[in-house]
């Protein structure tokens, strides 16, 4: 059987390299190998050829590469481009390769939803050759309402878990992220939060399980992996540990109505002041309640001029009444009037954070596709803050702010079950004190001629808001990927090198983090411009 597994592939590799002069003797190569290599591991696993994208043949590759990925600068010509992307249908298949990638030397990136900001999920600049497993077919969702859990293939995205969750029930949710396109896998790696976070905490706050596969090929559960690896993929980034296969989430409990709205203040309408009020009570309110404020640049300022605003998006887990009672209460420098509020379902609630154009009346068959809204070309950054910016500072703001043609952020509230949470419970440490969260994101179009402007923007923003931001270290979150805070550029980067970027995503839990990785992946075979490293004399086998 094996023989003849071989000879059809011998065929298949004839073809398809004799059709591309140009293709590398090299890139031919790994390709061969890998394949002889899957066969001979597993011969009577079932491998079809389908699987395999190549870049002879530009139209799929190019297809199967730009599908999931988010970050438009990390597809043009000049970006390293994988040498294969090969699609699993199966646990064994991503089992075969990551055994024959550790095997053969052949560096891998991993992918479920592409939303890796710095594109690392897809894209290698530190190693090469390199290929990519892109786990997009492996997108089931199991959910048991009667267990209140649900197993979830990494492939998926949150609005397909969303929509199942909803489609077995009108009272069961899932805390994870706003955009439905993220893919599951990956999403919850980073810690995942969303617009219950004040609720129920992260994503990650709520797994009970998980099937991986590690750096030996192994698939492992909770118990195979221990409770050491299990805390770690919990929040301590994606491609450091392993090759996540699935979740085991805990559902949690929705009414069957809620109520979500959205109020914009311009600086003309008293934004600074409104702004400010909002720091001093965001991680206050009553924990049923999210507003985040999603701040732009508008038209329609004084004499023709810009503006900035500041849209108050929200999400209660309740009736209009009682929320008005709650705002009233503790924001009325927001004037929010039954008017300004849809009463939906929870799903309804998920369309309508997620930014689809009919909000609550979309159809949630929609969330199925598992497109990104958002698409384009983008640099981003982040920070946590712990006081309440000064008004003052606010102005300054908003006169940088209005430099770049398409300046974004999103001010993100913490408070509720997130300060309630220990720092050390999972590597995601952004928890109490902290009051909210800001991503910065600076983003352009094709066929703009000087993108370099818009990053240096960026930059220069967050350089200015250094004094009003977290110290000791200047916090980040992960799944805000920021290469701009450190990177590996060598697969043995010491403890100390990473400790530029790694302090700042997990604050004291990364030396734990470094402890497990060097115990259960000595080799260091994941890694990536920013992974987990590993500690020199550390290094023992499971």
């Amino acid at each position: 059987m094996a023989c003849s597994f071989f000879a059809i592939f011998s065929v298949f590799l004839l073809v398809l390299f004799s059709k591309d002069s140009h293709t590398s003797s090299t890139s031919i190569a790994i390709q061969q190998s890998f394949l002889q290599c899957m066969s001979s591991l597993n011969t009577t696993l079932s491998i079809p050829l389908s699987l395999f994208y190549t870049p002879d043949n530009s139209s799929s590759f190019n297809f199967v590469l730009q599908s999931s990925a988010q970050n438009l600068r990390y597809l043009v010509p000049t970006v390293p481009k994988p040498e294969f992307i090969f699609t699993p249908l199966t646990e064994p298949h991503v089992q075969v390769a990551v055994a024959c990638s550790n095997r053969l030397g052949i560096h891998l990136r991993v992918r479920s939803g592409g939303h890796d900001y710095e594109g690392a999920s897809y894209v290698s600049e530190v190693e090469s050759p390199f290929i990519v497993i892109d786990m997009a077919l492996l997108r089931t969702v199991d959910v048991n309402t009667q267990e209140s859990a649900a197993w979830v293939q990494t492939g998926a995205t949150t609005g397909e878990l969303y929509y199942w969750i909803a489609e077995k029930s009108g009272v069961h949710g899932f805390p994870a992220g706003v955009c439905s396109s993220l893919g599951i896998g990956g999403h919850i790696t980073g810690g995942a939060y969303g617009s219950m976070m004040r609720k129920y905490g992260l994503a990650a706050d709520n797994v009970l399980d998980a099937r991986m596969v590690d750096a030996q090929g192994r698939i492992l559960d909770r118990a195979a992996m221990g409770e050491d690896v299990f805390w770690a993929i919990r929040g301590g980034g994606g491609g450091s540990f392993g090759v996540i296969l699935a979740w085991k989430l805990k559902l949690v409990p929705v009414p069957e109505k809620v109520t979500v709205f959205t109020v914009t203040k311009t600086l003309e309408q008293d934004a600074t002041r409104i702004l400010y009020k909002w720091q001093q009570v965001a991680d206050k309110l009553d924990e049923d309640l999210f507003i985040r404020v999603i701040i732009q640049a508008a038209s329609g300022g004084p004499k023709g001029k810009r503006t900035v605003t500041t849209s108050y998006n929200a999400l209660f887990l309740g009736d209009v009444d009682r929320l008005i009672q709650v705002m009233d209460k503790s924001f009325p420098e927001l004037g929010l009037t039954r008017n300004d509020c849809i009463q939906t379902s929870w799903i309804g609630s998920v369309l309508y954070i997620a930014g689809f154009p009919n909000g609550t009346s979309t159809l949630p068959e929609v969330l199925l596709q598992g497109k990104s809204l958002f698409k384009n070309y983008f640099k981003a950054k982040s920070d946590f803050v712990r006081e309440p910016i000064p008004e003052a500072a606010l102005l300054g703001l908003w006169k940088r702010y209005l430099l770049d043609e398409n300046p974004f952020m999103i001010w993100t509230p913490y408070g509720g079950m997130m300060s309630r949470v220990p720092e050390s419970q999972t590597p995601f440490p952004h928890r109490t004190g902290t009051i909210f969260k800001i991503q910065y994101v600076a983003s352009w179009q094709d066929g703009d001629e000087n993108p370099s402007k818009h990053m240096d923007w960026v930059r220069r923003l967050y350089y200015y808001m250094t004094p009003y931001v977290s110290k000791f270290p200047r916090e980040a979150y992960v799944n805000y990927r920021d290469l701009d805070l450190g990177m590996n550029r060598r697969r043995n980067t010491t403890f100390m090198e990473a400790s530029t970027w790694g302090y700042k995503y997990y604050k004291g839990n990364f030396y734990r983090l470094a402890k497990i990785k060097s115990r259960v992946d000595p080799d260091n075979f994941f890694w990536h411009e920013q992974s987990i490293p590993v500690i020199p004399g550390r290094k023992k086998n499971r």
